[in-house]
């Protein structure tokens, strides 16, 4: 609600006057692009699982991509997972997990903005992940 307040990727942006409601996300040359979404939809943001810890008392928590802090996820959501997050209450509404055959928007390096799907995933520990979509 507040205009000076800065916008992100999957953020929503609601314009009151002509009562629209656009999503933020990356086109294919790394710019933040509007994406006109319906009022339902608005209700709601994806957010990428950064990491899932315990804090004081034992009680678990997730850090999203965008510095959200959401205690008490399922226990099956790992990081690099996505949560649907109801922008309202805060909740996690629903889940998808990081495995090969899901839909992903690359948000960061040289493909950032690609849309494709996973085909598989190299762990390299102590390093880097590699991914590999295909558009």
């Amino acid at each position: 609600s507040d205009m000076f307040y800065p916008a992100g990727f999957m953020d929503v942006v609601q314009i009151e006057k002509t009562k629209e409601n656009f999503r933020l996300l990356y086109n294919t040359k790394g710019r933040f692009a509007l994406h006109k979404i319906a009022k339902e939809e608005a209700g709601y943001k994806l957010c990428r699982v950064k990491k899932v810890t315990r804090g004081p008392k034992g009680i678990p928590y997730a850090i999203t991509h965008d510095g959200r802090t959401v205690r008490y996820p399922d226990p099956d959501i790992k990081a690099n997972d996505t949560i649907r997050l109801d922008l309202a209450t805060g909740k996690i509404q629903d889940y998808v997990k990081f495995v090969a055959g899901n839909t992903v928007m690359i948000s960061g390096g040289n493909n950032i903005g690609r849309v494709g799907v996973i085909t598989h995933r190299e762990r390299h520990p102590g390093s880097f992940e590699i991914v590999h979509i295909k558009d």
